[in-house]
């Protein structure tokens, strides 16, 4: 039954019986169905056999005859616990490679929008951590601080639908450069709209240069409408972008960039994310070598 229906999350056996002992019998279970926890329950003290199976790994729990129906539940639950222990330690597993490889596809990506522009991939990653931080003073979970850092590090991935040489412009981009630029979050969203991995990837991807006042892009949305983590990123895009050298600036510099989270805050701005921007600029958290 073991090796053609399995899993069985318990099997209790009696010790004495025809043909092979109690612990023999769970000794092979462990060979077909090694997560499966096994029992043994007899009215023969053994003691010494008992210890030995238990000491070796082969035997959970060892019950005694008379085996009271509390003592026995008590036993079966804690079986069943065991088992659904080892399998969530499997499932994890399983899930933190799934991880691991979503992680080297999105590197992936980012190699492929440096080759065009390398200004964007280090922007994306810088922007990242910014975000993970900031996530991280107003108290996000770490499973969401997770899936916005990775959002993060794709989140001008859109950018690849756009001509270098718009992207790269010394100058001023005139109406019609900015609205196709303007398409870049769109773009992006849609690359990962149908990939299932429990974040809301695609939606931040989209939101990013969504404003709580509803001056921003693609949809005009406003305040709650707005996911937090779309909002955080927000702030981090924007700290980014005043703090580092862009085609047709240098650096505005750390003192530019306070005063322009200041005015936006609780306007554009979610107010509390402007807040643990300005503290990581400040204490020199971030871009400790820009003035």
């Amino acid at each position: 039954m073991v090796e053609s229906d399995q899993p069985f999350a318990v099997v209790v056996s009696d010790f004495k019986m025809p043909f092979m002992s109690g612990v023999e019998l769970l000794a092979k279970i462990k060979e077909i169905a090694p997560e499966t926890v096994r029992m043994v329950l007899t009215g023969y003290a053994d003691l010494e056999v008992a210890i030995s199976a238990v000491n070796r790994g082969d035997i959970f729990r060892f019950l005694t005859k008379p085996c009271d129906k509390d003592t026995l539940m008590s036993a079966l639950k804690a079986g069943v616990e065991q088992y659904e222990m080892v399998q969530s330690v499997h499932e994890l597993a399983v899930i933190q490679r799934l991880k691991d490889g979503l992680e080297s596809t999105l590197r992936a990506f980012i190699r492929l929008v440096e080759f065009r522009d390398p200004y964007t991939a280090g922007h994306m990653d810088r922007t990242a951590e910014i975000a993970t931080l900031i996530a991280e003073k107003v108290g996000l979970s770490s499973d969401r601080i997770e899936g916005l850092r990775l959002a993060a590090m794709v989140h001008d991935i859109g950018k690849i639908a756009i001509p270098s040489g718009i992207l790269n412009k010394p100058g001023i981009l005139n109406d019609a450069e900015f609205a196709l630029i303007k398409t870049h979050s769109l773009v992006g969203s849609e690359i990962f709209e149908l990939m299932d991995t429990g974040w809301p990837i695609a939606r931040i991807i989209l939101e990013h240069h969504e404003r709580l006042d509803g001056t921003g892009y693609p949809n005009g949305l406003c305040k709650e409408d707005i996911l937090e983590e779309s909002q955080i990123l927000a702030v981090a895009d924007v700290i980014d972008a005043i703090m580092t050298h862009r085609p047709y600036r240098l650096t505005l510099g750390r003192k530019k960039t306070i005063e322009d989270l200041e005015a936006q805050k609780g306007i554009s701005l979610n107010a509390e994310s402007v807040e643990a921007g300005i503290e990581l600029l400040q204490t020199e958290q971030i871009f400790k070598d820009v003035t």
